[in-house]
């Protein structure tokens, strides 16, 4: 597949790693170009499967067939509204938490998700995917956690992208959690503000937990 990452944080670089892992083609573009080549340039370095990667502007997302959003809840928003129908029928990835500043609070509307407000500022004909926002940017890069394969929950309304998200997690030696529509979101952003806050407390988990399902 075709994915292009909008951002050069740390995410961006989880997700792109595991992408690399998958035999994917990735392109990174960010306002700091800059940015997207030096991590091009790292993840070049050390990619270890037969994925391909370059950084680009802005007009990678016309050929993408997955758009990762890969920075904070309020840039993609804007961004999912900037872009407007040069992403229809895309699969457009969501990665956000929107926390507040203390891990206290949601600062999304009590009945609603980060995810919903980016597919509303999307429109209707862009498919919005939930997904890695469960995951830290330590633990995609190694993809485990004391030897266990990350789970990534995928929420969307959209059954035919929330497959082509699992084929990507998948790929990179991940394992997909399939939860359903995206109102589903509001689960996966509660509980994982759950658990940033655990990573901050006294004897916490210093980024390096991962959410896992256990059953038979």
């Amino acid at each position: 597949m075709k994915i292009t990452i909008i951002g050069a944080g740390n995410m961006a670089r989880g997700i792109a790693t595991r992408a690399l892992a998958g035999g994917h083609t990735i392109t990174v573009t960010t306002k700091d170009p800059g940015k997207a080549v030096r991590l091009v340039d790292e993840l070049r370095g050390r990619a270890t499967g037969e994925g391909r990667m370059a950084a680009a502007d802005a007009s990678a997302v016309d050929t993408a067939d997955i758009v990762v959003l890969a920075v904070p809840f309020d840039a993609a928003k804007q961004l999912a509204s900037a872009y407007g129908d040069r992403l229809s029928d895309k699969v457009v990835i969501d990665i956000s938490n929107p926390v507040d500043a203390s891990l206290d609070a949601l600062v999304v509307t009590p009945g609603t998700s980060a995810a919903e407000g980016i597919a509303e500022a999307a429109g209707p004909d862009v498919r919005v995917v939930k997904a890695f926002n469960t995951t830290f940017a330590t633990t995609l890069i190694a993809g485990e956690v004391n030897g266990t394969p990350l789970d990534v929950f995928i929420a969307g309304d959209d059954e035919a992208a929330r497959k082509q998200v699992a084929d990507l997690v998948t790929s990179g030696g991940l394992n997909p959690v399939d939860v359903g529509a995206l109102r589903h979101a509001r689960q996966l952003e509660g509980f994982q503000l759950l658990h940033m806050a655990l990573q901050i407390r006294e004897a916490g988990h210093g980024w390096a937990s991962s959410i896992k399902i256990v059953a038979p």
